[in-house]
C-alpha cells in the first residue's frame, strides 16, 4: 500500500481533510457505542455493540494515520484523536448525537451504517491505494453493522406498542442529520472527479431504497421531512461532541504524553 509520500502535492491537503472526516466519523461513533458496554439490554447485544465499536476504532486508526502522514505535522492517529479541539473535528453531526435509549442508538447506527456500507463499496475502487485498502478491509465489518442495525429496526418496530413508539421516536430524532451525509463540498467534488473520493450525492437513491424497505418490514413510518442540520464537516458541532470529547480526551490532556 503506497505511503502518503507518493500522493501528488496538489491533492495532499484535500486528501488529508478527507481522511480526517472519515476517521472522525468512525472514532466518534465508536466512542458513543462504548458507553453501552455493561449496559445493553442483553449480554449478546452488549458484546455486539462492543465489537461494532472495535471495528470502528480500527477504521478510525487507518483513516487518521493516513491523514497524519498527509499533514506532515509530526503527529499520529493518537495525537489527532486526543489532541484536537472540538472545532477541529470533522465528523458528521449524526454520529455525535446522544445514545438516548436503545432504540435511539439503533436508529443512529442504522442510518449511518446503511450510508457507510454504500460509501465504502465505492471508496474501495478509489485510485488512491491507501483509501481503497482501508475501505476494502472495512466493507465486511460495516456490512455486519448495517445488518445488525436493520434487524433491530424490524424487531423493535414490529414488536410491542412501546418498542414501536420508541423506535419511531429514535428515527425522528436522528432524521434531521441525514442530509449532511449526502452533501458534497468542493473538496469532495474535486476528489470524486479524479476517482479518488466518492460522490456522496449519488448514493442517496440506493440509500433511500434500503431505508424504506427496512422500515416497511418493521411497520415503521418514514420520518417526516425536517429542516436539515449540517456543519460537522466544517467543524460546526452540536453541544454533544464537546461533552463526549471531554470524557474521551481527559486522560491524555491531564497527563500529556503518557503511555503504558
Amino acid at each position: 500500500m503506497p505511503e502518503a509520500a507518493n500522493v501528488a502535492e496538489s491533492n495532499r491537503a484535500a486528501l488529508a481533510e478527507y481522511a480526517l472526516r472519515l476517521g472522525d466519523d468512525s472514532l466518534i461513533l465508536a466512542q458513543q457505542l462504548c458507553a453501552w458496554c455493561g449496559h445493553a439490554p442483553a449480554i449478546e447485544v452488549d458484546l455486539s455493540l462492543t465489537n461494532l465499536a472495535l471495528d470502528l476504532i480500527g477504521q478510525a486508526r487507518g483513516f487518521l494515520s493516513y491523514g497524519a502522514q498527509l499533514r506532515r505535522l509530526n503527529e499520529d492517529a493518537d495525537a489527532l484523536a486526543f489532541g484536537r479541539d472540538v472545532l477541529d473535528f470533522r465528523n458528521c453531526l449524526l454520529v455525535e448525537q446522544p445514545d438516548g435509549d436503545f432504540a435511539q442508538t439503533i436508529a443512529r447506527q442504522f442510518l449511518f451504517s446503511s450510508w457507510q456500507q454504500l460509501f465504502l463499496d465505492v471508496l474501495a475502487q478509489s485510485r488512491d491505494a491507501t483509501l481503497a485498502g482501508i475501505a476494502k478491509k472495512a466493507i465486511e465489518e460495516v456490512s455486519y453493522h448495517a445488518r445488525f442495525a436493520s434487524e433491530w429496526i424490524v424487531r423493535l418496530g414490529d414488536g410491542t406498542a412501546e418498542s414501536h413508539a420508541r423506535m419511531t421516536a429514535g428515527l425522528d430524532w436522528m432524521w434531521r442529520f441525514v442530509d449532511e451525509l449526502f452533501e458534497t463540498d468542493p473538496i469532495e467534488s474535486a476528489l470524486a472527479e479524479q476517482g479518488l473520493g466518492v460522490d456522496c450525492a449519488g448514493l442517496r437513491p440506493a440509500w433511500d431504497t434500503a431505508i424504506r424497505k427496512t422500515l416497511a418490514e418493521g411497520t415503521l413510518p418514514m420520518p417526516a421531512v425536517r429542516r436539515s442540520v449540517t456543519g460537522g464537516r466544517q467543524g460546526r458541532h452540536t453541544e454533544h461532541l464537546g461533552r463526549l470529547l471531554a470524557d474521551m480526551q481527559f486522560l491524555q490532556r491531564a497527563y500529556p504524553g503518557a503511555n503504558w
